[in-house]
């Protein structure tokens, strides 16, 4: 497997910067799918750093499995759950009783899912200049 953990980073960085982005569009569902999605890549860095294959999209899932390899603030675990409920209802209609989903979600919800976001990706790589 090729080493390609700052890649994985880098575009962790760059979801947070487009979640940054479409809350001045009010593009709130985009942003708290945006804010999972840089954390899952940050988290996937890290396991790529380690020469393990990450699966799956769970970002609390795979926090914890980083648990049992480094020390970390279980609040992150915390943050990761509530990302990984952005993953699939923020982009389908289904997911939700009625309604699109850009109708669903707020300013506040996306700032704090970025909030988590940004807290996740710092946290991955401190842990990558560490490894």
């Amino acid at each position: 497997m090729v080493e390609r953990s700052l890649d994985w980073l880098k575009q962790a960085k760059r979801d947070l910067e487009n979640a940054e982005y479409e809350i001045r569009g009010e593009f709130y569902e985009y942003v708290c799918f945006l804010a999972q999605q840089a954390s899952e890549k940050a988290v996937k860095a890290v396991f790529q750093k380690m020469g393990v294959e990450a699966f799956g999209y769970s970002v609390a899932g795979s926090i914890k499995r980083l648990s049992e390899h480094f020390n970390l603030d279980l609040e992150l675990i915390r943050f990761a759950k509530e990302l990984d409920k952005a993953y699939i209802p923020t982009r389908y209609p289904n997911a939700h009783p009625e309604g699109a989903p850009y109708e669903l979600y707020t300013r506040e919800e996306a700032e704090r899912l970025v909030e988590y976001g940004r807290k996740i990706v710092r946290f991955c790589e401190n842990l990558l200049s560490q490894i």
